[in-house]
């Protein structure tokens, strides 16, 4: 058995990676922009998808302020390697739905698509909902139908979000998962979109991956972080 599914290991490694993650982004030093766009977002409270690609997912509960937003939960693949991420995660105050938004060519029954769209639009009638749309296996920033779906279905706004932060770690996963590092220099990029009405499934997965490309690049290129 890999070391990554067993309970018990999940359950320390993910409380030490929490814990670390907490340590890195109280000393980084961040710089915002499109911050106006998150703000509006906590003012007026209610549903919202929180879109940021997978690698990123390390950097995520930086980009959202706990004590003035609204809930949040983070959309986590019901693959064991999820099971962890989704520990650490809600570690830091982000509970799980758990399910995929990709791999649409999968079974639901397998990936849980079914109730993870289910789930997702009963959280988005009340807060915020985070989900990575090239994960859980990628391919790397291709976004799935997935999200742009749940947008149309339940009107929802969607902030897009470019984290970066140097120095950083890199895993050596299908992603090449970014992990912060204490005292460096870090960047959230927000920007926001609603779906356009008339417009097809297809062009709007296609413009919002380029868009959520941008915020991300645009990140990378404030903190100096080489892109990959």
């Amino acid at each position: 058995m890999r070391p990554l599914r067993n309970p018990v290991i999940q359950s320390i490694l993910s409380s030490i990676l929490a814990a670390w993650m907490k340590f890195c982004f109280a000393t980084i030093r961040w710089s915002y922009e499109g911050r106006e766009h998150a703000e509006r977002v906590w003012t007026d409270g209610g549903g919202v998808i929180c879109a940021f690609w997978h690698s990123r997912i390390g950097l995520s509960p930086a980009c959202w302020d706990l004590t003035r937003a609204q809930p949040a939960k983070a959309l986590i693949s019901l693959s064991p390697d999820g099971q962890f991420i989704a520990k650490a995660v809600a570690l830091q105050g982000f509970p799980a739905v758990r399910g995929s938004s990709a791999n649409k060519d999968k079974a639901d029954a397998a990936k849980g698509g079914s109730r993870a769209l289910r789930d997702g639009l009963k959280q988005l009638k009340i807060g915020a909902l985070a989900i990575t749309p090239d994960g859980p296996r990628g391919p790397v920033r291709v976004m799935a139908e997935g999200m742009p779906l749940m947008a149309r279905m339940s009107g929802a706004p969607v902030l897009f979000i470019g984290m970066s932060c140097k120095p950083a770690v890199r895993l050596n996963s299908w992603d090449r998962a970014l992990l912060p590092l204490p005292f460096g220099r870090g960047a959230i990029v927000y920007d926001l979109r609603r779906y356009p009405d008339g417009v097809d499934l297809a062009d709007v997965t296609g413009t919002w991956t380029e868009l959520l490309t941008a915020v991300e690049a645009r990140a990378d290129a404030i903190t100096g972080l080489a892109r990959l």
